[in-house]
This record gives C-alpha cells, structure tokens and sequence, in this order.
C-alpha cells in the first residue's frame, strides 16, 4: 500500500508538465504566494524525488523550496495548508539525504522563523473562538513545526483544538458552516485530528479527539459507496481528492483496531483504504487527467467553485495520498467479508443523510440539501463496478455555487412527487421534510419507508427495497403520483445512449446499463439537470392512486 500511494502521487503530478510547473513558479514568482496550491506541489515534488522519482525536478524543486520557506514570512497565503505539507517533505529529504544539509539547516531556520500570528491567516485567539477547520489546519502545521523542534507551541495548538472539538457532534463526525454541514469537510476534520495523534500529540485534549476518532470510524465504512466515494453533500464534493482524505481516516483506523488486536475490523479498514484508491487510480487512469470527476475540458472549469480550480485541487489528491502513506501500516491485511450486508444508516437532522445497501448496491439520501450545491431526494444509486454517474451521483441543483453549462437547468433527484392543476410538485426543497416511517434489514435486503408534508398538507409515502436485484420503490399518497427519473446524456466528453417507451426507460453508458421499469407510464420531461458529473434529462413516472418503480444497474 505504501508504494501504491507514492505511485499514486507520482501519477497525480503527471497532470503538471514541466512546462507547466515552470509556468506556475513564474506566475508566482511574479505575482507573490497567494495560496496552498503552489506549497503542494513544491512538496509533492521533493517527496518524489526523496523516493527516487523526479530527478530531473531537483533543481526547479530547490528553487520552489526557498521560495516557499522565505515567502511564509512575508504574506498570509493560506500558509495554515502549507506548512504542515513542507515540513512532511523536509523530514523525508532528510531522512533520505537528498539535499545537502546546509540547505535543509536554511529552510529550518526559516520555519523556525514563523511567528504564528503574522504567518496564519485564521487561528483562535481563545478557547471559547467560533473558527472553522482553517484553524485545525493551523493547528496541525503548527504541531509539526513543534514535532521537528522548531518551536514550542503547545498552548497555542491547544487553543486551536478547544476551538475545534466545539464542531464535534455526538457521533465524533465534524460540523463544518453548520446548518450546512458538507460531508468532504466533516472528513476534512477528522483527517486533520487523526494526523496529528499520529505524530504523537499528546496533550490535553488527546482523549476528547480519539474517542471522537473511534466514535465516527465504523459510520465512515457504512457511508463508502460500493465505487469507494465519500458521501455527496455540499462543497468540493465530488474532486478525486475527496477519496484520499478519506484513506487517511482508514488507515489510521486500521493501526488503531490492529493496535487493540481487533484484526478484522483493522482489515475492514484497510479494505476501505484500497477500495478509495481504487476510485481515485481510475480517475487517474484518464487522459488527460482532471481533478473534478467529469470529462469536460479542465479550462471549462465544469463541475468547480470558484476556489477549486485545477493548480490548487488537482496536486490536493497528491498531498492527501501522502499522509495517508505516512499513517498506513503494510503489516495490516485487508479484508471485507461483510461487505454486501444490508443495513440502513440514518445520521442526525444537522448532517440530514440516509444510507441504504444490500448486495452490490449503495443509496443515499440527502433530507434537507443545501440548495447550493444540492436538492432533497434520493441523491445516489450506485452499483459495484458500473460508472457511478450512470443512475446519478449526487443531485442536480438548479443553482448551483459551481459552474455548469446549460440555461434553466433544474433541480433533479429521484424523488417522490405529485401533480395538481396541471402542475408537479416534488419533494426536492428543505420546505418538504423528510420523515422516516420504518426501516428494516434482513439477510438479503433493506427497506425504509418515508414521509413527505407538503406545504397544502399533500402526503406521500414512498417504499425502498434495496437487494441484489436491484432498487424497488413504491408510491402512494393521492390521486395523481409522479417521481423524478434522472437520465444521464452527458459526461463532458461522452454521450449516452437512451431508449425508452410509455414502462420503460434505459441509459447506456461505459458498458452498463441503468434500467427504469414502472408499473405507471413514462415521460420526457423536456427539461435537463446538471451536477458536477455531468447533464441528465429529467424523465417523469405518473400512476394514478398509487406507482412502482424498479431500477437495475447490469453490464450492457
């Protein structure tokens, strides 16, 4: 696993020619430091040269080096990223014997140098501060600038760490921009928590954060999508780099339960670990190589926020993959035998989740989305080995806080409806809440029922039997029922091929096809969604009393 992740990274860093490395050292030279993205990529380069890859990189690495350790005296450049990540590759170069000593004792001095207020551009001034991660990041740099002898910060890292454990719910999970709570920076946190136990900190919040840690380890398993992906949910979702963040956590788990003699709920662990970097080696595996999940031009910024260009988040996958190298454990097996259990998850109301799986099949929900990057609605359907975009990913919002390319895109999930003087009405807004009725597992399937209220007091029930067949769904609530049928066309690069008629409905894309059949009738829409995978017709299924859907993912 380890040469696994360094080959990974060296992969990631095939996205940068030398061209464009010298390019961007020259944009920044000009232009000053004025993020994480150009600290990254200077350390993801050193760390391949430690491990003998690169070597024709040396001279410019060097050069970016300098520029780094000098710069984080000067301007406040999201350094609470940075610093942490070239001191991972000062340890190593060292360790190695890369570079000569006089040049590794001048960049000790200069981060030696760093004065924590004038170098970090967020951090709490007291315990009692309502920060958000940046300050875990400060932290964690500052930590490791302690942990190589740099300094002595401790009273000023704890400061950081009561801030933080303020956003730790009762499951262990991180509460980021609550009521928002995205699900990448819920992992954002806990990540950061499990490195810096991993290089030994010990003080006096240890405790609170590893039972945190331990708390929230075994609902990460159940939330890994059969493709390996994090959760959907809110920003920078959806970025290869989110599958490295979430190795980490696997790996530190994976030494926790080893540690205790739990051998095969260490290996679960492990098997979590493989199964991300499974989903990011695909990924990489494209050509040319993009840091968002679709296959748009990288220039069309599809599928980005405005901070999530490509020379800040493609080299992020890089700098996650090495700490979770750096806590990965090779003595460790891995192994899932219980992989294709049926269970039911559902998170509290302030992360507003919901997981089904059986079988080779993985859903969730999102109950109260944030209408900028997500609607309400069964969000995901994933199936082991087919292209996770094929039934859908995560919804289409109709405004998204990232770029898409079609006017009057609509909000779009499979999600329960109904219609009432010649309009739909569909259960995809924080307006329509979301009730669960029953859930239940058994050896073969598991099953929820839930309730939506509309706003004129209209309710529907809808069904979900999840087996290895397939997804079952059944309606009822009034006369005239409907339900959201997304249809993926579009992948930035690709077209799928559709077919249907008045009970069926088939999407073809990558060798797999995603089968709708209904008991009611089917019909097109005539309006498209966008999510950051890509565009999907929006397809309509109508019964009168009550509706039936089954949906079946198989190879074409």
């Amino acid at each position: 696993m380890k040469n696994r992740y360094i080959s990974l990274m060296n992969r990631t860093l095939d996205a940068y020619s030398i061209d464009h490395i010298h390019a961007y050292f020259a944009e920044v030279k000009r232009d000053g430091l004025t993020e994480h993205g150009f600290p990254r990529l200077t350390a993801n380069i050193g760390i391949l040269i430690a491990h003998g890859l690169r070597p024709n990189l040396l001279p410019v690495f060097l050069e970016m080096m300098d520029f780094c350790c000098e710069s984080f005296l000067k301007v406040k450049a999201a350094n609470d990223f940075s610093v942490k990540e070239i001191i991972f590759c000062l340890m190593l170069l060292e360790e190695k014997r890369i570079v000569p000593k006089p040049r590794i004792d001048k960049w000790k001095a200069l981060l030696a140098a760093i004065v924590p207020q004038d170098c970090y551009s967020c951090y709490a001034s007291a315990p009692d501060d309502r920060v958000y991660n940046w300050a875990l990041f400060t932290a964690v740099s500052e930590y490791m600038r302690q942990h190589i002898g740099l300094c002595d910060s401790r009273d000023f890292i704890d400061i950081q760490l009561a801030s933080q454990l303020y956003w730790v719910d009762e499951n262990g999970m991180y509460q980021d921009a609550p009521p928002t709570n995205p699900m990448m920076y819920d992992l954002v946190g806990r990540a950061l928590f499990a490195v810096l136990l991993h290089f030994g900190y010990r003080g006096k919040y240890y405790h609170a954060i590893d039972a945190a840690l331990k708390k929230s380890g075994p609902l990460m398993l159940e939330m890994q999508s059969v493709s390996g992906e994090i959760p959907f949910g809110g920003r920078s979702a959806q970025f290869i780099h989110n599958e490295a963040q979430q190795a980490i956590l696997c790996e530190y788990e994976a030494r926790r339960y080893a540690k205790e003699g739990n051998f095969s709920l260490a290996a679960r662990f492990k098997a979590g670990a493989e199964k991300s970097l499974d989903c990011i080696e695909a990924w990489l595996n494209e050509r040319p190589i993009r840091h968002v999940k679709n296959s748009f031009p990288t220039e069309s910024n599809y599928g980005c926020e405005a901070y999530a260009y490509f020379n800040k988040y493609m080299i992020t996958t890089a700098s996650f993959l090495y700490a979770a190298c750096l806590l990965c454990d090779d003595a460790i097996p891995s192994a899932n035998p219980d992989a294709s259990r049926p269970y039911v998850l559902a998170l509290p109301p302030h992360f507003h989740k919901i997981f089904l799986a059986a079988g080779d099949y993985f859903l969730e929900w999102d109950t109260c989305a944030d209408p900028h990057y997500d609607c309400s609605g069964l969000g995901r359907i994933h199936k082991k080995g087919a292209p996770s975009a094929l039934c859908l990913s995560l919804p289409c919002p109709q405004k998204p806080d990232y770029t898409i390319d079609l006017p009057g895109a609509i909000d779009l999930s499979l999600c329960a409806g109904y219609r009432v003087q010649n309009a739909d009405h569909f259960a995809l807004s924080r307006e329509v809440p979301y009730e669960i009725l029953s859930s239940a597992q058994d050896a073969f399937a598991a099953r929820i029922t839930l309730r939506n209220l509309f706003s004129d007091q209209t309710c529907l029930i809808t069904s979900y039997c999840v087996d290895a067949s397939g997804v079952q769904i059944s309606l009822t609530g009034t006369d005239d029922l409907c339900f959201l049928l997304p249809a993926f066309t579009f992948d930035g690069r690709d077209h799928t091929q559709l077919q249907w008629d008045d009970h069926s409905l088939a999407i073809t894309y990558r060798h797999f096809t995603c089968r709708y059949t209904t008991d009611g009738c089917i019909e097109d829409s005539g309006k498209m969604g966008c999510n950051r995978n890509g565009h999907y017709k929006a397809f309509v299924a109508r019964g009168r009393h009550q509706l039936s859907i089954h949906i079946g993912i198989m190879p074409a």
